[in-house]
């Protein structure tokens, strides 16, 4: 049995010489690996070499191996401990400079098609401008600038109902109280939280729903869609849209319309004092725009005594009846009046750290004027493009044939308004504005008059002009 299996000698030897020949063909095999390997990185290392040898020397200097891994100038070699690692660190290096040496020609075409390709519209950051003003300035007028631009959200005197509900009696330490509550609804309101008038509506809103929005009509924001919500049948809304029928005020569309709109803006009577607005100037919030809209002092008072005729009657007394004394107090409290405003344009003109690029003051009378030079001026003092939509409302409602009727009418031919308070205005009446409002009327460059054949002269020009002086 066992020498049935026994091989002859031949194929032993014949065994022994393949298992021999396998061992040799691996082993050469590993060796022509091996050498095909290292050929190959010294093709790669030489390639990278030359390369490296075109760049310049800066980026040579710049990035230069640490001398310390550097053969002497006598050819000295290193350990190979310390060789290993040197030549880790050289080969990172040149396999870094290698990426960057092939994409080099692909970033300079990415950048050549970046110059082709056309960029997109930077965005304008949001701006909250505030229309500050006092009564019978033309700031209804000059609102409808702001309020006719449809990416602007915009309010018409929304501090109505802060003073309608909060009693402050004028001067002292109340005046300061009533600045600082006007200053933080008018924060709020800017950062769209417009919840903070419901505590102001009278009667409250019920769901943050209510018909007694003041002057509604005249923001366009409130009378578009969403916030046009359908028509309730038997809801009375007394400051009802113009242009449309909506239902109650819904202030939570109201609130998301105001967030979804590029800036905002609000026009308000009830702000005198400019410095109690640090807070909202200095608020990352916030990227306030103060423009101070003033008028003749006479023009105002004239105006005044038109539409608020019943708390003028002292002074129409006093018209009639040819009193040489008017009441003192009333006097004065016109006297405070045009301080405060006096006060504001010089705080604002010197640009305070906390002020700078952040406040205009604009005359009426110029307004008035030049109305679309104007307007570009306003939009370009608050960052934002005056579209054609406003330019057009401009060139339509400055050119009326006559004026509107309704005190608070924005449609006249403004270039002959400004001036007709003139030629009904009692000489004796001007010469009490003037002494009053003397200190204002000399800042904003209206001319005192001494006698009544010039101040109904058409000849004689009331308005000193300015230049760059009020664009600041």
């Amino acid at each position: 049995m066992d020498k049935g299996l026994t091989l002859p000698q031949d194929c032993w030897d014949f065994l022994h010489s393949l298992r021999m020949r396998s061992k040799y063909a691996l082993f050469l095999a590993f060796v022509v690996v091996v050498f095909v390997f290292i050929e190959k990185e010294n093709k790669i290392i030489s390639r990278v070499s030359d390369k490296l040898k075109q760049i310049p020397q800066a980026l040579a200097d710049a990035n230069s191996t640490d001398p310390a891994l550097v053969l002497a100038e006598n050819a000295s070699l290193l350990s190979l401990s310390e060789l290993d690692p040197a030549f880790s660190q050289l080969q990172s290096r040149l396999r870094n400079f290698s990426r960057q040496l092939d994409l080099e020609p692909e970033a300079a075409a990415e950048g050549e098609e970046d110059e082709e390709r056309p960029q997109p519209a930077v965005a304008t950051p949001r701006r909250h401008v505030l229309l500050m003003a006092t009564t019978r300035t033309g700031s209804s007028f000059v609102g409808e600038f702001f309020n006719q631009q449809g990416n602007i959200f915009y309010l018409f005197e929304p501090l109505w109902h802060v003073e309608r509900t909060v009693s402050f009696e004028p001067g002292g330490a109340n005046a300061a109280g009533s600045a600082l509550v006007y200053r933080d609804v008018l924060k709020q309101l800017f950062l769209c939280d417009l919840y903070v008038l419901e505590h102001f509506i009278n009667p409250l809103p019920e769901d943050h729903l209510t018909q007694f929005m003041f002057r509604r009509s005249s923001s366009r924001s409130l009378c578009e869609d969403p916030v046009c919500t359908p028509l309730i049948k038997k809801v009375f809304e007394k400051y009802h849209c113009k242009n449309r029928l909506c239902g109650p005020l819904n202030v939570t569309l109201a609130a998301e319309a105001c967030r979804r709109k590029e800036h905002m803006a609000l026009k308000a009577v009830r702000i005198r004092q400019l410095e109690f607005l640090q807070p909202l100037a200095e608020d990352p919030r916030l990227d306030l725009r103060v423009i101070q809209l003033v008028r003749d002092p006479r023009a105002v008072m004239a105006s005044r005594m038109v539409a608020f005729a019943g708390k003028y009657e002292t002074w129409k007394k006093w018209l009639a009846e040819g009193q040489d004394q008017l009441r003192q107090e009333e006097v004065q409290r016109l006297r405070g009046n045009c301080e405060s405003i006096r006060l504001s344009a010089e705080l604002g003109l010197r640009q305070p750290a906390w002020l700078q690029g952040r406040y205009m003051l604009v005359r009426y009378e110029d307004v008035a004027r030049w109305p679309l030079q104007k307007a570009r001026d306003m939009y370009r003092f608050a960052g934002i493009p005056l579209t054609p939509q406003v330019e057009d409302w401009i060139q339509k409602n400055t050119q009326a044939a006559q004026d509107s009727n309704g005190i608070y009418s924005t449609q006249k031919n403004s270039s002959e308004q400004f001036e007709k308070w003139r030629f009904s205005m009692p000489f004796k009446l001007a010469q009490v504005v003037q002494a009053a409002c003397g200190p204002a009327m000399r800042l904003f460059g209206y001319k005192l008059v001494q006698d009544a054949a010039s101040l109904t002269n058409r000849s004689v020009s009331l308005l000193e002009e300015r230049g760059p002086f009020w664009v600041t």
